[in-house]
């Protein structure tokens, strides 16, 4: 069996879109993808809108919390995701090329659950599936 693909999904703050992603892409790319995600400035924890969000989906949340990229800059991945224009202007050099991905997505910090439940369906139609390709990963039925 082929060992998962390594993802990193890139925001500012990594309290919302990215962390949904980082859900989102662990569940429904399981044994194909380990994604985790980090923040150019991360805040000081993940926005409840994005865990409610994520737990009325079904979706684990446990061990969710914003992470500095500066702590995965020496790690191997094979695709970098960029969910916001912040991150993309600021994403950093890499230790070696990493093929990346630029797919932005409303950020919903602030704003009510309603908001966080259509980001992370967005997530979910858009992100995942640019993911599976990019990594040419086959669906599953």
């Amino acid at each position: 069996m082929t060992p998962p693909k390594s993802v990193l999904v890139l925001c500012t703050g990594n309290s919302c879109r990215s962390q949904m992603a980082e859900a989102l892409l662990n569940h429904d790319l399981a044994g194909q993808v380990r994604a985790r995600s980090a923040g150019i400035s991360p805040q000081p924890k993940v926005a409840d809108g994005a865990i409610e969000a994520l737990r009325l989906a079904g979706l684990p949340t446990e061990g969710l919390h914003p992470k500095d990229l500066d702590t995965l800059l020496d790690r191997p991945f094979d695709l970098v995701v960029t969910v916001c224009d912040n991150a993309k202007e600021a994403c950093p050099v890499f230790p070696r090329p990493v093929p990346s991905l630029h797919l932005p997505f409303h950020d919903p910090h602030g704003e009510a659950l309603e908001s966080f439940l259509r980001v992370r369906d967005d997530i979910r139609a858009r992100l995942v599936p640019a993911v599976r390709e990019a990594l040419g990963l086959e669906a599953h039925p």
